[in-house]
């Protein structure tokens, strides 16, 4: 039996593979841009963030630590308290508070200018996914939310920016077809040509 692929209703497809729907994914792309860059300027200009680290070595901290009960750690799983630990430990705050900043930064620039839309959203997916399991909620599950969105809208969500360019121009690694072959195409033979010659 041929395999059968289905397809996705049709509000889907208007909303993840339509560009008449672009124009929501360029409000949700300066909405979670914006909150990006507020969030990483902060971080950039603060001394605590890019000297040292002691900021990230504050809030890494505060999540590990396990209270007396009845009262609930931050943090939910004890992996990734373990992981926290190691970092913390390791003194890897030192670098780690530049590259959440720096990162913040250049996530809320590109969804802004609709660069890479859908690797801009994944990165911000992924801080907002590590924030939130070291116990910090905050806008985190908004914003979490809207980057899986524009992830899953990557084809459209650019194009009311840079991406509307770029990735026609950049094409995908899974469909990297070898261009066709010109075939040899015989002109055509005028009816005069066609007679037997003596």
């Amino acid at each position: 039996m041929a395999a059968r692929t289905i397809q996705d209703p049709p509000f889907a497809r208007f909303l993840f593979d339509n560009t008449s729907s672009s124009w929501i994914w360029l409000l949700a792309r300066l909405y979670l841009g914006w909150q990006w860059l507020q969030a990483g300027w902060h971080k950039v200009t603060d001394p605590a963030w890019m000297n040292g680290g002691t900021a990230l070595k504050g809030f890494w901290t505060r999540a590990v630590a396990v209270p007396e009960p009845p009262a609930k750690p931050a943090i939910t799983y004890g992996w990734y308290r373990e992981f926290l630990t190691a970092l913390l430990e390791g003194g890897h705050y030192t670098w780690f508070g530049k590259l959440i900043a720096v990162g913040e930064v250049l996530v809320g620039v590109a969804l802004i200018l609709g660069l890479l839309t859908g690797f801009a959203a994944f990165a911000g997916a992924f801080m907002n996914f590590n924030f939130m399991l070291a116990g910090t909620a905050s806008t985190n599950p908004v914003l979490f939310t809207l980057a899986i969105l524009l992830l899953m809208a990557w084809k459209v969500a650019g194009y009311w920016g840079v991406d509307r360019w770029l990735l026609p121009a950049l094409g995908t690694p899974w469909d990297r077809r070898p261009a066709a072959p010109e075939r040899f195409e015989p002109e055509p033979v005028s009816p005069a040509d066609e007679r037997p010659r003596v």
